[in-house]
């Protein structure tokens, strides 16, 4: 049996479907609510699907786990309510790991690249120098909080879980994430921009000598994502805090261009200023140096942005049933 926090959301139905397809029993960890996210399960119903407020009791029954995927977070760049984000994002993430620790269940959670911030200080993944780094939001900084205290009980030399994994995702896009509103792929606004009858819009640059359009990001396609979670279940062995990107940034103008492409129509964008309230706290630019995730063992390639934008568009978004 395989737990997956925040199992109805976008990454995490994804992985569900990846696991049913292999034949697991899954328990979905989610709130369903009414933003539609249950047809993230449609197609591949879980054996259980539990209320993040009663995941406690569920895991005081001893249920036969295998392997938990925290993958569910408030994960809004815009979340304000700290004391919300605390216990969703480091509380009940140091509660898991403390269980799967006394359990034996391997245990492989998401960290995220905002934690990098402005990206001054790099983009290296590892424990070491998480000090340095200085995220320039609640979000980010809930989850560099926790990749903190991995580091501590790490070194206080306690009880950990057989595996440990924190994944930094980058910018992620791909099928069912259109529950997330403002958090919604660049790829999905962009699509929806042009079935609106209009050109892509982009945020004019914030940042002097950067042009409008050369704001540079990691774009990776979901399925590249799950292929890594799958091979960290195949592979026990593999513990550590690693980037989980392409290893390329491309620009959003890059972006733009191969959706239109995708979209079947003629390559234009429009540009647009940026909301006040992402001024100064806007990534201009995110690469993962991919070197551990290799030196790790894994050998999978990743998607190349017109491709992976081709298959959302044209598998997914183009067509009758945008689902997986």
């Amino acid at each position: 049996m395989i737990l997956i926090t925040g199992g109805a959301g976008f990454i995490g139905s994804n992985l569900h479907a990846a696991l049913v397809a292999r034949g697991h029993e899954t328990v979905v960890v989610d709130r369903l609510r009414s933003e539609g996210k249950w047809r993230n399960l449609a197609a591949h119903p879980p054996a259980h699907v539990v209320s993040p407020d009663e995941l406690d009791e569920f895991l005081a029954g001893h249920p036969p786990i295998e392997m938990v995927f925290h993958l569910g977070a408030i994960s809004a760049t815009t979340a304000v309510d700290g004391d919300l984000v605390w216990s969703s994002n480091v509380a009940l993430s140091m509660r898991l790991w403390h269980w799967c620790a006394m359990r034996g269940v391997r245990f492989v959670y998401a960290s995220s690249a905002a934690t990098y911030g402005d990206g001054t200080q790099g983009f290296e993944d590892g424990l070491e120098g998480l000090e340095r780094l200085r995220p320039l939001n609640l979000y980010g900084w809930s989850k560099h909080a926790f990749d903190l205290q991995v580091r501590r009980m790490l070194a206080a030399g306690g009880k950990r879980p057989p595996q440990w994994v924190g994944l930094k995702f980058f910018n992620v896009y791909g099928p069912n994430e259109y529950h997330k509103g403002s958090m919604i792929s660049v790829v999905k606004v962009k699509h929806d921009d042009i079935v609106a009858g209009g050109a892509p819009r982009l945020f004019r640059s914030d940042r002097p000598g950067l042009a409008d359009g050369a704001q540079r990001r990691d774009f990776i396609w979901v399925d590249d994502v799950v292929a890594v979670l799958l091979w960290l279940m195949d592979h026990p062995a593999a513990s550590g805090l690693f980037n989980l990107g392409t290893g390329r940034a491309r620009t959003y103008r890059e972006l733009a261009r191969a959706v239109c492409e995708a979209s079947g129509v003629a390559d234009r964008v429009e540009f647009i200023d940026m909301p006040e309230k992402l001024r100064g706290a806007y990534q201009s630019f995110t690469e993962a140096p991919m070197a551990r995730l290799r030196e790790a063992g894994y050998a999978g390639q990743f998607t190349a942005l017109e491709d992976g934008v081709a298959r959302y568009v044209r598998g997914f978004l183009g067509t009758a049933n945008a689902y997986r």
